[in-house]
């Protein structure tokens, strides 16, 4: 799965495929679940780091 997500965990890409084996709607919102756990995370990070760099030296 490729998920991208705005900061507010909406979708802005979601592309997927069953190379192995197919997965169902309950894997699939499993699968959805930890994508956007997984961006807010990497977006709360993000908007820590940039604070960082704002604060005066």
């Amino acid at each position: 799965m490729n998920v991208v997500c705005t900061g507010d965990g909406r979708f802005v890409e979601v592309q997927g495929t069953a190379e192995g084996a197919p997965f169902d709607r309950k894997e699939l919102d499993v699968l959805l679940g930890l994508a956007t756990a997984g961006c807010l995370d990497l977006a709360a990070l993000q908007t820590d780091a940039l604070a960082l760099q704002q604060e005066p030296a």
